[in-house]
């Protein structure tokens, strides 16, 4: 059955780091952008980041550019979020999706709808 696995969340202090991942296990990732997306308590889910198939298209929202790094490596069949800078206001459920019509990040990738989704890993900032 084919689905995806986020791992790497927890508690950091305000300016720290986290790295996320986003395992796909049953099929394989080679063709198909990424997205991350996030939704903290009573607010709107948020696209955060988008890669491409061939990694030559990479999407930030505002909120976050400059700070997260999304990246793959399509061997290990993972997709990355390296979240540094960390700020109070980045909590949020951090869940990774994906969709077989996908390659690339359009410019509506984050309103898209997209087949497979993970269960998400919950990032905490809190001093």
């Amino acid at each position: 059955q084919e689905h995806l696995v986020e791992s790497g969340g927890g508690l950091v202090q305000p300016g720290g780091s986290l790295k996320l991942s986003c395992a796909a296990s049953g099929f394989t990732l080679d063709n198909y952008a990424i997205g991350w997306f996030r939704q903290a308590p009573g607010k709107e889910r948020e696209g955060v980041s988008c890669i491409s198939s061939t990694s030559s298209n990479t999407v930030y929202s505002d909120s976050v550019k400059g700070r997260f790094t999304i990246s793959r490596d399509n061997a290990k069949n993972t997709v990355y979020l390296e979240m540094d800078s960390l700020k109070p206001e980045d909590p949020a459920l951090y869940s990774c999706a994906t969709d077989p019509t996908l390659e690339d990040c359009s410019r509506t990738w984050a309103r898209m709808n997209y087949n497979y989704w993970g269960q998400g890993t919950q990032v905490t900032v809190s001093s």
